[in-house]
């Protein structure tokens, strides 16, 4: 195990400047994710890690050890990418243990960490089939696998989940998720899936073109974002965000609906509520009418999605059971207390009167 850190870490291709100036340390034993819209560098940040892109600024830091030059081989990492890239006229077995092979280890070790690694994935029963005979969720435990036999410092996963289906991807988090408490490794993930982050973070990196916007636990981004754009991205579905005007210590929505805001604050901004704290007709402080597009409809939870009179969209949490058509004007209430406010540049407004 080992903590990874990034100090000023630069990486251009040509003139065009990918990542920017970014400072990161992800510590000794924890399960880093990295999250962001495609494009915000978060694999280019993952493979200047493992050594299969240079650093073209700063300091990369692997255990205390400088690594901006070290070969990937020599950096303690192993990575486990979106494709499986197994070798298909190869075992189980002789795929894991490839690596400690070419590495010259002699066949005794190798198959003895080979079946270790394959009882801590549950794929002991797999170890003399092929690739070809294997499910996609079983593939990757074979990747992993492949990784953890090497015993690395640090274990990188670049979107390894995106191929599977979705109900194949929410199991393999669950297993991921247990083993990193069973081996307590470093552990630095990559997804652009913001459920994947919230449910196996130790700490979340959003990432937007090339920089940092904010980092935390899972709990953290989630209730208390720095802006709108970690705000919308982390939490499904989104936080909805309503135009206003400031003035006069008021706040002015759509339909009249007035809320208290700082007596300095003055102009256009944004109100952000999250789905579950708009609820149908429950006489909470505050009611809009909402003209309802389409029902979600997920077992004990429904997602109402409509507009507002002036069209911004909205989506609504209904736990209870409700009789509601799309079609339909509803009236949704809130209360002050779960409204955020962002100015116009998304920047957050924290104040006492709003979710501070």
């Amino acid at each position: 195990m080992a903590q990874v850190e990034l100090k000023g870490v630069s990486k251009r291709y040509g003139s065009v400047e990918v990542i920017r100036d970014l400072d990161l340390v992800v510590e000794d034993g924890s399960f880093t994710v990295l999250v962001g819209p495609s494009g915000c560098g978060k694999s280019t940040l993952l493979r200047m890690v493992a050594g299969l892109e240079t650093v073209s600024d700063g300091t990369l830091e692997i255990a205390g050890q400088k690594a901006n030059d070290l070969d990937p081989v020599a950096r303690g990492v192993a990575m486990v990418f979106q494709n499986y890239a197994l070798y298909p006229h190869m075992t189980v077995a002789r795929n894991i243990g490839f690596a400690l092979k070419i590495a010259g280890n002699d066949k005794a070790e190798v198959e003895a960490r080979v079946r270790q690694a394959a009882d801590v994935l549950q794929i002991t029963h797999l170890l003399e089939r092929k690739p070809a005979n294997l499910s996609g969720g079983q593939r990757q435990r074979v990747a992993i696998g492949r990784a953890i036999v090497r015993n690395p410092q640090v274990f990188l996963f670049d979107e390894p989940l995106s191929n599977l289906d979705a109900e194949l991807r929410v199991s393999m988090r669950v297993e991921l998720a247990r083993l990193h408490q069973q081996i307590k490794a470093t552990m630095l993930y990559v997804t652009h899936d913001q459920t994947e982050a919230m449910t196996l973070a130790d700490k979340i990196v959003v990432m937007r073109d090339g920089k940092i916007e904010q980092t935390g636990t899972p709990e953290q981004l989630y209730g208390d974002p720095n802006n709108s754009f970690v705000a919308g991205f982390i939490g499904s579905p989104r936080m909805n965000f309503l135009p206003a005007q400031a003035e006069g210590g008021k706040l002015r929505l759509v339909s009249g609906v007035e809320l208290p805001c700082p007596p300095a604050l003055a102009g256009p901004v944004s109100v952000g509520i999250r789905p579950e704290h708009m609820v149908p007709q429950d006489g909470r402080t505050h009611s809009l009418p909402v003209t309802i597009d389409m029902v979600e409809y997920l077992g004990g939870t429904r997602y109402l999605y409509g507009r507002l009179a002036d069209e911004a969209p909205v989506a609504v949490e209904a736990r209870e059971r409700v009789d509601i058509r799309p079609g339909e004007t509803i009236d949704v209430t809130f209360n002050d207390r779960d409204v955020m406010l962002f100015d116009a540049s998304g920047t957050r407004i924290r104040s006492a009167t709003h979710n501070s």
